[in-house]
């Protein structure tokens, strides 16, 4: 009985579970969170270039949501998933500006068994290539690739999220892409591909 009462409240919607957060509901909350955590996760860390860092960012997300979720406007224009991506945004960019601020962890290699594993090392070296360049873009644009390229949303949502126009989101793109074009091939990287060049 218990299991499907909570597969009849995981249907129910965002707006939905956000009044019952304003009310104290920890059950609504972990819904909420079960649903976007993961999307928040990553542009937090396409920004930061931190598992560490974006982790936090997160969490701090969602304080902001548990004290703020009788604010929400339920018939609003904007959905809950943009309003979180504006937060975890604004946040990243916030964290970015702080002085002292080291930009990226170590990370421990990870032993790859896989018969494949030239052209994995391959693609993780660009993957690493990458972010290292991404890492010297400035934030806005840096925010603008995260959304429209990695969590592949439309310039218009990225717009909504980082509460710019779509022309404005285009031309941080363009910007974006014209950076890394000439940082990568000054590096000698003609083209990103699956890394194997």
């Amino acid at each position: 009985m218990a299991s499907r009462m909570d597969e009849v409240e995981s249907l129910a919607d965002d707006d939905t579970l956000l009044a019952r957060v304003a009310r104290g509901d920890r059950g609504a909350f972990a819904i909420l969170a079960n649903r976007h955590s993961a999307r928040a996760l990553s542009v937090a860390q396409r920004i930061l270039g931190s598992a560490g860092e974006a982790d936090e960012v997160v969490q701090e997300a969602w304080v902001r949501v548990w004290t703020r979720a009788g604010q929400w406007d339920a018939g609003g224009s904007a959905r809950f998933s943009t309003w979180l991506h504006r937060v975890v945004v604004n946040l990243c960019i916030d964290r970015r500006r702080r002085p002292g601020f080291a930009p990226m962890e170590e990370a421990p290699e990870m032993v790859d068994p896989s018969p494949e594993a030239g052209v994995l090392i391959a693609r993780r070296q660009m993957a690493e290539t990458m972010a290292t360049v991404m890492a010297e873009l400035p934030e806005r644009q840096k925010a603008a690739v995260a959304l429209c390229y990695y969590e592949e949303m439309s310039a218009a949502e990225a717009g909504r999220v980082m509460e710019l126009s779509v022309p404005a989101v285009e031309s941080l793109l363009a910007r974006a892409r014209r950076t890394l074009r000439t940082r990568l091939t000054a590096l000698g990287i003609k083209s990103v591909g699956d890394g194997t060049e």
